[in-house]
């Protein structure tokens, strides 16, 4: 008699004999946890996999089962445990919607080497600020040569509250490769590596969070990254277009994370951050939502928005904000990032 752990594990090298096979994997190549898609597996493979799997079986099993259990390990353990998985993917019963919500986790990265929440809190209480002019490199790529686009930099506001370092990525440890990494938009990284440390701050292993509903609400309203990445044509390829594109910020998490909520990257200019709060907060209390993860991200990689707001008089030629005040002459745009991992109280 089969039991059920060998069932399990006669499906897994199944799967990889057929990836051997029909796929043209080699065997030293075929690991059990890395994602189908960079095995060579592709829409139309997996489609054929699937129908595979049907006659395997004797029941049927959909395309959407390869794509949300997207590697041999997890595809085995979800078709042999299909109970379980219903369980653990599915929605729980509404509760209460207005449970206090609690901030169980905190992350973020800020101007002035603010990389914790206790350093932000000695960074407030100290009244210190992080306004400073824009790096040296920052605007480089826009300077074409021309006295009239040196004016116009000349002319554009410099003070801004900006990052130490918008550029390093720990690409191997989120397992993406270094030629995928160079096309992804500084903003996705940030969100990778702060929500790590939020976690971490909850307590939260991040494979604990796999195939949870764990729900990703983060604001973000700007993808200048995109446009710096596009403007040669010969150099666009396959990771340009997500590499860029706003709705891939919280995209990507989910995807890094394996969770199984909402995935929402959300974009109300200035109140983005706050909206997604709010939206993680109402899913965490109608139990779409388990696990949260929340906040917000922005850089500054381009004058242009900079000198949009310089032609409007929003922006402060003092480099300082007086916000309700009787000076106050505007404001100060800043970049960085911040995640809140939240949960229901009780």
């Amino acid at each position: 008699m089969t039991q059920p752990g060998d069932e399990e594990a006669d499906l897994r090298h199944w799967l990889i004999d057929y990836l051997v096979t029909n796929v043209g994997c080699s065997p030293e190549d075929v690991d059990v946890d890395k994602p189908f898609n960079e095995l060579g597996v592709g829409s139309r493979d997996g489609v054929v996999l699937a129908g595979e799997l049907s006659e395997l079986l004797g029941r049927s099993v959909s395309p959407v089962d390869i794509w949300q259990n997207p590697n041999v390990n997890g595809l085995a353990r979800a078709l042999t445990h299909p109970d379980a998985e219903a369980m653990q993917s599915g929605e729980s019963s509404p509760v209460s919607l207005s449970e206090p919500i609690a901030i169980i986790g905190l992350g973020c990265r800020f101007p002035g080497d603010v990389n914790s929440s206790d350093a932000l809190w000695d960074f407030i209480a100290a009244r210190r600020s992080a306004v400073t002019t824009v790096p040296e490199d920052r605007w480089q790529a826009f300077d074409d040569g021309s006295a009239q686009t040196a004016q116009a930099l000349a002319g554009t506001t410099r003070w801004g509250s900006f990052l130490s370092d918008v550029a390093g990525f720990d690409a191997e440890f989120f397992g993406i490769t270094p030629r995928e990494a160079d096309y992804i938009d500084p903003q996705q990284r940030l969100v990778l590596e702060v929500t790590v440390e939020a976690l971490e701050h909850a307590g939260i292993p991040t494979e604990s969070v796999q195939r949870s509903q764990t729900g990703v609400f983060l604001g973000a309203c700007v993808s200048e990254y995109g446009f710096l990445a596009s403007r040669d044509l010969s150099q666009v390829d396959a990771w340009t277009g997500t590499g860029g594109a706003l709705s891939i910020i919280a995209n990507r998490l989910s995807y890094f994370l394996d969770a199984r909520g909402p995935s929402l990257t959300i974009d109300t200019a200035c109140s983005s951050s706050l909206v997604a709060i709010h939206l993680a907060c109402q899913s965490l209390r109608t139990g779409q939502s388990e696990l949260a993860i929340a906040g917000g991200v922005n850089l500054l990689l381009s004058p242009v928005v900079t000198r949009s707001f310089d032609q409007a008089e929003a922006m402060s030629p003092t480099g300082a904000c007086h916000a309700f005040d009787a000076a106050a002459d505007g404001f100060v745009r800043g970049e960085g990032c911040g995640v809140a991992v939240l949960k229901r109280l009780s």
